[in-house]
């Protein structure tokens, strides 16, 4: 800080003379005071993120009013008969509800914002698991429909029931040419053991599902479930 060494004024830097008493400053120089004790040290900085807001209220939580308010007269305007305009904004309220649940996924700083968050990721996880069963029981139904196009017992051979329990159905499908054993089960249950000599047969082999133990002149079918399971009875 520099100042007039006549009357004290505040002098801008580098200034010649004072333009409060007009006298010249010493050589035209400025004086420079130190700063006082109290002034340094460690000076603490904090760092603050400031959050995008429209008026006060957050992307995440406007979005999901508007998507409210398109909801409502959405639904007034379909009571009232008119069903084009109705119908469009049923439309935004659910596309404004899906950018609202993607920007709180984003960014769940507030209360209002998480609870969707967390419901948004729940329905993902589910809706994954539901997806992957899909595919899983669609593979199986290709499969089996593959294999009953691809045997003639299975298209148009006879029916002999060999077990059956509360839980679980063990059956013969039989052509001239082809002899299958098939096991359907709803849940768990106790193994079904045959005896080979009753199915005349000497083995089993896999072509869908587990595949079947024997021992001692029996066979030894599996206890999971649900489940289904089809073997072809061999003499070799």
């Amino acid at each position: 800080m520099a100042s007039c060494a006549h009357c004290g004024a505040t002098l801008p830097k580098e200034s010649r003379y004072c333009s409060q008493c007009g006298n010249r400053s010493d050589a035209g120089g400025t004086k420079v005071m130190e700063l006082p004790p109290d002034e340094t040290g460690h000076v603490p900085v904090h760092y603050r993120q400031a959050e995008t807001r429209y008026y006060g209220v957050t992307p995440a939580t406007l979005v999901l009013v508007l998507a409210g308010a398109a909801l409502t007269l959405a639904v007034v305007l379909l009571a009232l008969g008119r069903w084009p305009l109705g119908l469009v904004l049923l439309g935004v309220a659910v596309l404004l509800a899906l950018v609202s649940l993607e920007a709180a996924r984003r960014k769940p700083a507030g209360a209002v914002a998480r609870s969707p968050a967390q419901a948004l990721d729940a329905f993902r996880t589910r809706a994954g698991a539901a997806t992957e069963s899909l595919a899983t029981r669609g593979r199986a139904a290709r499969r089996l429909i593959a294999l009953r196009r691809s045997s003639a017992a299975l298209a148009y051979g006879g029916i002999r029931f060999a077990f059956v329990d509360e839980d679980v159905i063990a059956y013969l499908r039989e052509s001239p040419g082809e002899r299958l054993l098939c096991l359907a089960s709803r849940d768990e249950h106790e193994p079904v053991r045959l005896p080979l000599g009753a199915l005349e047969s000497r083995g089993l082999e896999s072509l869908y599902g587990a595949e079947a133990e024997t021992a001692a002149g029996d066979v030894l079918l599996p206890a999971t479930g649900p489940s289904f399971h089809v073997w072809r009875l061999t003499n070799g």
